[in-house]
């Protein structure tokens, strides 16, 4: 399968993902089966247009002003002041824009931290069910991450279970509020605990340990409920955040990665950072929308809309004879299938022209991850899918 001189971290890498590729290889197929009614749940990809103050704000950024418009960039001062000021008042902290790094979405923003923080055999906590890729971005640092897994009942951080996994060789733990594909979003207790932890844990194994608070969906929560960053609670943080979600526009990519004003060492960490943005293959975010930001970061999702959405979908499968929770925040919704195989039940599903991710492939075995960005029409057709199928399951 991989040539005999492939690297073994790229290879444990490769391995990682291919449960992911296997899936989108299968949804590509369900695709092509051409149905005009059919009900896609599977990504978090928009299904209407996109906003037109999103459209407004691109169109007005691609008219150059200068000569270096699209110039070479990397991290601009003007974009770094706003995100500066937007997690100022997003955490009270004094956040300076010379550590705000521009990137390529989350993943780009990930990526450069983990290639400046992570080396050979080091180890990084994985709170489990992960997003997709951790586990293959570490490993691709040349790192190895370390599964915990969190409470079943709740999904809320085990502190007792990171602690055991915190060793020697610890150098950051990641932490996703509100969770994909959970939606569990953390509470001040639980961070405050997790700090407690990553302190004692440093002064016993005499080492460093980063704290990465990866916040994609924090503006997508939902009855009121308050997301509370980790930045708050520990020094030693780094925030990761992408526009993608929060303006339902994830092929479209700007994020970011930013230092805590209370991390010791920053100044150093600035300069690894810079330099893992370029020998990641440039992971910086496009002049274009560097230039469009301004517009973009008062803009937020419809909340009222997704939160109908999402009401509506645990309902119906409820009403189906679906066992799920009302996830607190992101865009997912995670029943139980009615067999153990949530694969085949997928697959069911599909031939109803109703298209999920199998749970198994998020570290979910037993449930499907279905997305709220589907529009409303979709749900109309396939809330009596999503009961038929249940019902032939379990006749």
């Amino acid at each position: 399968m991989f040539p005999p001189d492939t690297p073994a971290r790229v290879e444990r890498a490769h391995r990682s993902i291919v449960p992911i590729y296997a899936f989108l290889e299968t949804y590509q197929a369900w695709k092509s089966a051409g149905r005009d009614d059919a009900c896609d749940f599977a990504l978090g990809n928009p299904h209407s247009v996109a906003p037109e103050p999103f459209v407004s704000a691109l169109r007005d950024a691609v008219t150059p002003r200068s000569a270096d418009w699209y110039a070479y960039k990397i991290n601009e001062r003007p974009p770094r002041d706003l995100v500066a000021a937007s997690l100022r008042d997003l955490t009270g902290l004094a956040f300076e824009a010379e550590d705000v790094f521009l990137t390529n979405g989350a993943t780009g923003a990930l990526q450069i931290v983990f290639n400046a923080l992570i080396g050979p055999g080091d180890e990084a906590i994985v709170n489990h069910p992960p997003w997709f890729f951790y586990d293959g971005m570490i490993l691709n640092a040349g790192g190895l991450p370390v599964r915990v897994a969190t409470t079943p009942s709740t999904f809320d951080l085990d502190l007792a279970a990171i602690e055991r996994a915190i060793t020697a060789k610890t150098r950051l733990v990641i932490v996703n509020s509100p969770n994909n594909p959970t939606g569990k979003v953390y509470g001040e207790a639980t961070l405050a605990g997790l700090s407690e932890i990553l302190t004692r844990a440093e002064r016993k194994h005499e080492t460093t340990i980063h704290l990465v608070s990866d916040e994609a969906y924090r503006a997508v929560v939902y009855d009121g409920a308050r997301f509370v960053s980790p930045a708050k609670f520990h020094d030693r943080t780094i925030v990761i955040y992408t526009y993608g979600k929060t303006l339902l526009t994830p092929g479209q990519r700007i994020g970011y990665a930013a230092l805590s004003p209370r991390l010791d060492g920053r100044e150093a960490l600035r300069r690894m950072l810079t330099s893992s943005q370029i020998l990641c293959g440039w992971a910086v975010a496009s002049a274009l929308m560097q230039h469009a930001l301004p517009a973009l970061e008062h803009l937020s999702p419809d909340m009222a809309d997704l939160q109908a959405r999402r009401d509506r979908l645990v309902a119906g499968l409820r009403d189906g004879g679906y066992e799920t929770r009302a996830p607190e925040g992101a865009f997912y919704i995670t029943p139980k299938t009615p067999i153990a195989d949530d694969a085949a039940f997928a697959g069911d599903l599909a031939r109803l022209g109703v298209y999920c991710l199998p749970g198994s492939v998020v570290q979910m075995p037993g449930h499907l991850r279905i997305s709220v960005t589907a529009n409303d029409a979709m749900i109309d057709r396939a809330l009596p899918r999503f009961a038929a199928a249940r019902a032939a399951a379990a006749g």
